[in-house]
């Protein structure tokens, strides 16, 4: 209580102020709930994340180099420990005895991860195709090395063996694929190729004549 002086000088007891009230707000319990969703669904995120990064998985890596049309064998494989790696879909190690013995659809080149897309069960001789072996001189192979897969013409050449109207000015084509190489003690490089069953009569033909061009359409 508080004493105040009157005119005539007598303390006076002065009245008391009332106290003042704070309004306290009020809290909506949907904006609530939204901050803690919010909160809930910012860590699940955040643990989504480092689990993410963190996840590691055993995937087939190509440990040698597997041209087409060759079938796999565990010594052309090696398991790796890799992060993250859902998104790039490698094989996982777990199914390389699925693998071995399917074909290399690509030529697979070591130190990269395998995919089931890289690998068929189709062998380069396919239905309907026969194979053939030509002999060839090192000038007349249109690169250094051929691939099995590559993608190659056959195509004749002038007959000069005759003149007038019995000459053939040649200009055939046969499509076909390589299937393998070979260099024997001669020097000569031996192509086998897949030759549709209707050509290779002709393309006999034509080799024994020596009358036969080999084209690099489309390397594998």
């Amino acid at each position: 209580m508080s004493m105040v002086a009157s005119r005539n000088g007598t303390p006076m007891e002065a009245p008391v102020a009332p106290p003042k009230v704070v309004r306290q707000r009020r809290i909506r319990p949907g904006l609530l709930g939204l901050a803690i969703l919010l909160i809930a669904l910012g860590g699940l995120g955040a643990a989504f994340a480092v689990t993410s990064v963190r996840s590691t998985g055993t995937y087939l890596a190509v440990a040698r180099p597997v041209e087409v049309g060759q079938q796999i064998t565990a010594d052309d494989l090696v398991p790796v420990q890799l992060s993250g790696g859902r998104e790039l879909r490698p094989v996982p190690a777990a199914r390389m005895k699925d693998l071995l013995g399917l074909r290399a659809a690509v030529r697979l080149t070591p130190g990269t991860l395998l995919t089931t897309t890289q690998l068929t069960e189709a062998p380069l001789l396919g239905p309907g195709q026969q194979q053939i072996a030509l002999g060839l001189a090192a000038d007349q192979v249109p690169a250094r090395k051929l691939h099995p897969g590559d993608k190659v013409l056959l195509v004749s050449t002038p007959d000069t063996s005759t003149s007038g109207a019995g000459a053939t000015r040649g200009g055939t084509r046969f499509e076909a694929t390589v299937i393998d190489t070979a260099v024997p003690a001669s020097n000569d490089v031996v192509v086998y190729l897949a030759l549709a069953v209707r050509d290779v009569p002709a393309v006999v033909a034509l080799a024994s004549d020596d009358r036969v061009a080999l084209v690099l359409v489309e390397a594998a």
